[in-house]
């Protein structure tokens, strides 16, 4: 029991697909006390409510606009009050325009699809962190732990503005983490390797980003959601106590390449040895 008595907001959660429904299950598990921070309106929302209604029962769910502070604030002070304190945050929010996801960078970054991109995608962070800071002074420390992606350290094709994004949102957990440390809070990042979620698809390519990645990775495979909740629940728990400002990557090892496929992926594909 990991996070026996611990107190967690996950904001973002959206289906249960989404990594934000894997961590939240696996913070269940270990005994921890849920809240939940969703995008309000619409039938997306109603479903999501439906949902996390039928998986964490009891669970307070809480409408909040990412776009505004004062939902932000009020979900976060919602959560401290509704379940006696605040320990934990999961951020699990990202937007990009679907007409910035395919093709070149420059095309599709208007300035407006790039201010909204970096607002919800990066900005956000900074806004939970900003109000959860007292309720974790409180507990006499929290987690909070963001989702992240290699795009954000390295061009990918078709990732492009939320590559961007990834690495604001980066920048940000660390700024936040030096700035934070003093009253115990930890702020880090689970780089995850890429998985099928509805975000996910809205990325032209996906399907060939999973081959190449099962293809390169040391491991040889693509990661399971379970996996990258894992690394989200290691450093929600106690175990990361000395840790903060880190990017952790569950990814099979993919970050560490050079982008060259092992010898032994595309054996007998008729391929020469050298280059020039």
């Amino acid at each position: 029991m990991l996070l026996e008595g611990k107190r967690v907001l996950v904001a973002g959660a959206r289906n249960r697909r989404s990594l934000a429904f894997f961590i939240a299950r696996r913070a269940k598990e270990e005994g921890a006390a849920l809240a939940f921070a969703v995008q309000p309106g619409g039938k997306a929302h109603d479903k999501t409510s439906v949902i996390l209604g039928q998986d964490f029962p009891g669970a307070p769910v809480y409408p909040c606009d990412a776009a505004g502070d004062g939902d932000i604030a009020n979900a976060v002070d919602s959560a401290a009050a509704d379940l006696g304190g605040l320990d934990g945050l999961v951020h699990s929010i990202a937007f990009a325009r679907q007409e910035t996801l395919v093709g070149e960078y420059y095309e599709g970054a208007s300035r407006e699809a790039f201010a909204e991109a970096l607002d919800i995608s990066a900005y956000t962070l900074t806004g939970f962190c900003r109000a959860a800071r007292p309720h974790f002074a409180r507990a006499g420390g929290g987690s909070a732990v963001t989702l992240t992606y290699l795009g954000g350290r390295r061009a990918m094709p078709n990732y492009n503005l939320m590559g961007v994004a990834k690495a604001a949102l980066e920048a940000s957990v660390r700024y936040l983490a030096y700035g934070m440390g003093r009253d115990g809070i930890r702020v880090n990042a689970v780089s995850a390797g890429p998985v099928k979620t509805l975000a996910a698809a809205g990325i032209g390519g996906f399907g060939k980003i999973l081959g190449e990645v099962r293809r390169q990775a040391p491991l040889r495979r693509n990661i399971a959601a379970e996996e990258a909740a894992n690394a989200a629940l290691f450093l929600l728990s106690d175990l990361s106590s000395a840790v903060t400002g880190e990017v952790l990557h569950a990814d099979c090892g993919f970050h560490i390449t050079a982008g060259l496929a092992p010898a032994d992926a595309d054996a007998g594909d008729g391929s020469g040895g050298g280059g020039s």
